[in-house]
């Protein structure tokens, strides 16, 4: 339904700022019963200004739509933005989703992807739908602030990443070399699998190389958010410390 219609739901004040912040089009917000606060009123009145239809429900009603168990006191009907894989033709780090299915993981990685700086995230086929009410609050509103390319066969946007001169570097809990020997200052896209299985064998061909996150302790692998948060901000690093020295202050 999201992408036939081409928009998605925003949750409180805090994501319908980053909307309208992002200069997103902003549809409907509609508010809950009773005082909706003072951030709520200021973002509400910034939505009408913009030109968005502001309704207000009666007694129980957004709690019978909302997501959440604990609703924010209003929701936001945001237009989708629409990033294709043309959008990173000139990309020099992408973040690449293959089949990572938990929403909040999902979005955990887009904001991490947008706070280190990538160009890009795509979600590809069998990931969570990055427009997914889950997916946009775990994001924290860093879909409106960085290119989501949503869909695609893996294998595909690997082939089209790889013509474009990106390394094709896969994040793996054990087999691949310690992040910290490999070349993260190259054009590159970082590719991240399945929480439990990982990446199927199928993309071996479209994978240019393995690296992974050295553990000291008993555990077994990381959340596949947390290695990409260590990685994306390992490569964020690396083109710091590549910039001249009055580019990187």
């Amino acid at each position: 339904m999201r992408r036939a219609e081409g928009v998605f739901v925003v949750e409180g004040a805090t994501l319908l700022a980053a909307a309208l912040d992002a200069g997103a089009s902003v549809e409907a917000v509609y508010v809950g019963a009773g005082a909706p606060g003072d951030d709520v009123t200021v973002q509400v009145e910034r939505a009408l200004a913009a030109g968005a239809r502001v309704f207000e429900l009666g007694p129980g009603v957004l709690e019978r739509v909302a997501d959440t168990v604990t609703p924010q006191p209003s929701l936001a009907v945001v237009r989708m933005p629409e990033a294709t894989l043309d959008d990173l033709a000139g990309a020099t780090f992408v973040v690449v989703c293959v089949d990572v299915r938990d929403p909040g993981n999902t979005g955990a990685v887009i904001r991490v992807a947008d706070a280190s700086g990538a160009d890009g995230v795509v979600c590809c086929d069998g990931t969570a739908d990055p427009f997914n009410p889950k997916t946009v609050r775990a994001s924290a509103g860093s879909v409106l602030h960085v290119p989501v390319v949503a869909g695609g066969e893996p294998d595909t946007v690997l082939e089209t990443l790889g013509r474009r001169g990106l390394r094709r570097l896969a994040a793996s809990s054990r087999a691949g070399a310690p992040y910290t020997d490999v070349d993260l200052g190259a054009p590159l896209a970082l590719v991240l699998g399945n929480e439990a299985s990982g990446l199927p064998p199928s993309l071996d061909d479209h994978i240019d190389g393995h690296v992974t996150v050295p553990m000291l302790g008993r555990a077994e692998s990381l959340n596949v958010a947390t290695a990409a948060a260590v990685l994306c901000f390992a490569v964020a690093r690396t083109r710091s410390n590549l910039q001249p020295m009055d580019e990187a202050r």
